[in-house]
């Protein structure tokens, strides 16, 4: 029988959907962890017996049973039924390594400006660091007064929370389903005085799923992308992003039904627009700018050092 801890500080969150076998494989990683941490799955509708199995091999992980695929929204169905100051973000594919949530309850009580912390991300049996975490560690917005450099975004399968702070931001959007979902979140968190800041302390292990549909996710990072600069970012960025996505449909051959959806969606962007402060704006500018720097030299450097993502 295991032991829980007699007053635990961090809960782990894991979102999954109709992946059992590797999910089943995670728990066994998360519930070896010597922080033993509360464990709640968020269920997102799956058909593969995913609950049953959980429940039958690991009994003490709690199983949150969302209506339906709820994409990253599923997570909120999860932290409502969390009692931890804090809480760590998974996914069925990847697992905390061990220390790890231990650290992050330490930085989080020494440094109460910070909201989010984004561990490095170790990708495959030969542990390479996801490239975005290379970015974040190359941050232009520097590390003072923060634990580590500060961010203007975070993953959201790879991160800790103030448990609070994730409920007083509302969440993930449920119309924003999942691919770059995190970036209204970011936007919420920094507007609300907090910091965002990477942390190569905690590690992530990630053992990418073949269950994934690329041409999907990229319409809908597209589509995200305009919802979200039309909820929080000025009109011009709004208008910019708009005609990516437009164009992304295009190459994609769903101009039409993925069009429809997007600027379907725009009268409900419009009543809860609220643009962020022109200090966030600055970071994101900061941030956009070293990273163009960063494309400029791997394309006219050989043996560039890093493959900066577009």
């Amino acid at each position: 029988m295991r032991t829980k801890t007699a007053h635990p500080r961090i809960s782990v969150v894991v979102l999954t959907h109709n992946r059992a076998g590797e999910l089943l494989t995670t728990l066994e990683r998360l519930l070896a962890l010597p922080e033993n941490p509360p464990i709640i799955v968020a269920n997102n509708g799956s058909t593969d017996n995913t609950a049953a199995l959980v429940e039958a091999r690991y009994p003490s992980v709690r199983v949150v049973e969302c209506d339906g695929n709820l994409g990253a929204a599923g997570r909120n169905h999860a932290v409502a039924c969390v009692e931890t100051d804090y809480v760590a973000f998974c996914d069925d594919d990847t697992w905390w390594e061990p220390g790890s949530l231990e650290r992050a309850v330490q930085l989080l009580d020494a440094w109460p400006r910070v909201g989010v912390l984004n561990a490095r991300v170790a990708v495959g049996a030969d542990n390479t660091t996801d490239p975005t975490c290379t970015l974040m560690r190359a941050s232009p917005l520097g590390r003072v007064g923060l634990p580590g450099p500060s961010l203007i975004g975070y993953m959201a399968g790879a991160c800790v929370f103030r448990t609070a702070l994730f409920r007083e931001v509302g969440g993930y959007e449920p119309r924003l389903f999942i691919g770059g979902e995190e970036t209204l979140v970011s936007l919420d968190v920094l507007a609300s005085g907090h910091a965002i800041a990477y942390c190569e302390q905690l590690t992530l292990q990630h053992r990418p799923s073949p269950v994934r549909d690329s041409a999907l996710r990229r319409r809908m990072l597209a589509r995200n992308a305009a919802w979200v600069a039309w909820l929080r970012l000025p009109l011009g960025e709004a208008l910019g992003a708009t005609l990516r996505a437009l164009d992304v449909f295009a190459r994609e051959g769903t101009l039409v039904r993925d069009g429809i959806e997007l600027l379907g969606g725009l009268a409900w962007c419009t009543r809860q627009r609220r643009v962020v402060p022109q200090s966030i704006l600055a970071m994101r500018d900061r941030v956009r700018a070293a990273e163009r720097n960063l494309d400029a030299s791997a394309t006219t450097t050989v043996g560039g050092k890093f493959d900066a993502p577009t």
